[in-house]
Formats: structure tokens, sequence, C-alpha cells
């Protein structure tokens, strides 16, 4: 799955109809640069991108008054099809419910938007996903006991294996405390009251944790 289509779908799905500068500006608000390898120029490629495949509408709005350039210019905007509403959530489930064990970026799009699922699934979706590591981990020790055996591979090349190891006991160990937090009700999904709800006019989004999560190293 490609997470710039779904970061740039789910942000249409929010604020829809929503022009590319407001996209670009909401996506690089969130650090897509960083953790998703998100650069301006791919947003607007993308938003091309789905229209030509049918997925994103355009409409102009025109504006008042005259640019410096000449004659009044028009703002594109964007929305969701009915094709582009069904694109957008199997990509948000293929990124929680598939592992891409080497590719952090995909995950953590698809939490971006899990409200727009229901809890049960969400709770599926990482039961089956802490399975998949459990199972890509497993994989992954007769590989290195492999490799040692045989000598195929310089001997500390097991290291790349070890720190991956560690990232995905992480992941595991996260999947099971977010599902706990999940079936004790924080957050709120679809179609829970409010689940839709954005910030209150002092900023503050509703549907607080009801504890603090520890966060320890």
């Amino acid at each position: 799955m490609s997470t710039t289509r779904l970061l740039v779908l789910g942000v249409v799905r929010i604020f829809q109809p929503a022009h590319g500068y407001f996209i670009r500006r909401e996506l690089l608000s969130w650090d897509v640069e960083k953790w998703a390898n998100i650069n301006p120029g791919s947003i607007y490629n993308a938003l091309r991108t789905l229209t030509r495949e049918g997925f994103l509408i355009e409409t102009t709005e025109d504006r008042a008054g005259k640019s410096a350039s000449g004659p009044a210019q028009g703002r594109t905007t964007y929305q969701l099809t009915p094709d582009g509403q069904n694109e957008f959530l199997n990509q948000l489930r293929e990124s929680l419910w598939q592992v891409d064990q080497w590719n952090n970026s995909t995950l953590l799009g698809g939490l971006s938007f899990m409200t727009f699922l229901r809890r049960e699934e969400v709770i599926d979706a990482m039961e089956a996903r802490a399975n998949s590591l459990r199972s890509i981990m497993a994989e992954g020790r007769h590989t290195v006991r492999d490799m040692q055996e045989s000598r195929s591979a310089p001997p500390h090349t097991v290291e790349h294996f070890l720190v991956s190891f560690r990232r995905w006991d992480g992941e595991l160990t996260w999947c099971e405390e977010f599902v706990e937090r999940l079936r004790a009700g924080h957050y709120r999904f679809t179609p829970e009251p409010g689940w839709d709800s954005g910030p209150s006019r002092d900023g503050r989004w509703p549907g607080p944790l009801d504890e603090p999560v520890s966060i320890q190293r």
C-alpha cells in the first residue's frame, strides 16, 4: 500500500471540500516528511493521480476580483467520490491488518484515521497484527540459526536481525497494550457518539484517555 495515498485520501475525507494548498499544509503540520518520507511535491502528485483514477473529484471555486497576473482565478477543491471512499477504507484496513516489517509508516498512517472504523474491527486488526509479528519473529529465529550454522554471512551481520527483533517485539508489546486500551473504551470510533467531533474552542480535543499512558524506557 501507499502511505501517501492513504494520508491524502484521509485528509480529504476529513476536510472535504479542501483545496490542494490546505491539504499540503495540513499534512506537513503532521510532520509527514519525517515519519512517512512525504515531500510537498508528492502530495500534489497524489492529488492529480487520485483524480485521474476517479477517486477524487475536482471543483473550481471562483474568486472575486482580479489577481496581479490578470483576471479572476478559480481555486480547485477536492472531494472523495464513492470509489474514493472505498479506496480510503481499503487502504486504511490494509495499513492496520497487514504488517510491513520494514516500514513502520504504513501503521502510523492507519492509526491517524483508525476512528473511521468500528472499535471491534480495530481490536481484531491489532490481534491479527500481533499474531503476524509472532510469526515474523519465529521465522527470523530460524533464519538466524541457519545463517550461523552455515556461516554464509559475516557473523556480525546477525545484529541486523537482532535489532529488528527488538523493534518487532516492541510493536508486539504495544499491540497487546493497545488492545487493552481499546477494550477499556479509550478513544471514540464510528459510530460512537462524538467520534467525529473536532476540538473545542479552547483547542482541546474530546475523549481524553481515562488514565495517562505510561511510557517507559
